[in-house]
């Protein structure tokens, strides 16, 4: 198990106070395995920083314009591999039968194939099965970095360091769907056109986030080994 995913998790998920305070942590996470390299580091740093120190209403309102409003930078996979086709509803229960499998249980408003789930997923098995596993979508992450870095987003360190860690390089017969025509971010009747809505929980009986999950596993991994099991949810 690495933390180092659980970092990536939270790295991208929406960002709030408490992924700014957690800029330490996320920092140590990342650090500790040794299993980036040097430039890595230094790209991760400056966007955990700028998540840290930044305004948060103008961090969020990027966060959103980028993945949740540009259907090309999309966070959950399958949009990139089957679009609109049938078959990503069956890879959809595939991949939430394995989570489950391993001991990993989503609420109902997220999704399988969301990255940041995908990588707390990763987070809690063995690191070479792991790397394992992140070379399936390798393809994307990349296609994804490219696409960010055409942004100028310090995103793309995110997607660039998971690439790094894949065991395997992206498969370049692989097709993503590089020309996805995206809407004007600004347009919402042509975004509404591109996405269906999906139901969210909100209030006290709400299941955490999986960016709460993340952020209290992170926490209680660099505590002493005593405490550790108390902060990992299942």
């Amino acid at each position: 198990m690495s933390n180092i995913f659980k970092a990536f998790s939270a790295l991208l998920s929406y960002p709030d106070e408490a992924l700014q305070k957690a800029a330490p942590e996320l920092r140590g996470a990342i650090d500790e395995d040794g299993l980036l390299l040097p430039e890595n580091h230094r790209a991760l740093d400056a966007l955990i920083e700028e998540i840290a120190t930044g305004d948060l209403f103008a961090t969020q309102e990027r966060y959103v314009e980028l993945f949740d409003r540009t259907r090309s930078l999309s966070l959950h996979l399958f949009e990139h591999v089957y679009g609109e086709s049938r078959d990503r509803g069956q890879a959809m229960i595939d991949l939430k039968s394995l989570y489950e499998q391993n001991g990993l249980y989503l609420s109902t408003s997220e999704l399988p194939d969301f990255l940041p789930a995908f990588l707390e997923f990763l987070s809690v098995r063995p690191l070479e099965e792991a790397r394992e596993q992140l070379g399936q979508p390798a393809h994307i992450l990349t296609a994804l970095a490219e696409r960010l870095h055409k942004r100028h987003s310090p995103y793309a360190a995110v997607f660039e360091g998971l690439a790094s860690l894949a065991a395997t390089a992206p498969d370049a017969e692989v097709d993503v769907a590089a020309e996805i025509d995206d809407a004007d971010p600004n347009d919402f009747a042509a975004l509404d056109a591109q996405w269906e809505e999906e139901a969210v929980t909100f209030g006290p009986g709400a299941a955490p986030t999986c960016k709460d999950r993340i952020v209290s596993q992170i926490r209680a991994g660099r505590r002493p080994v005593a405490d550790a099991s108390k902060g990992v949810a299942p």
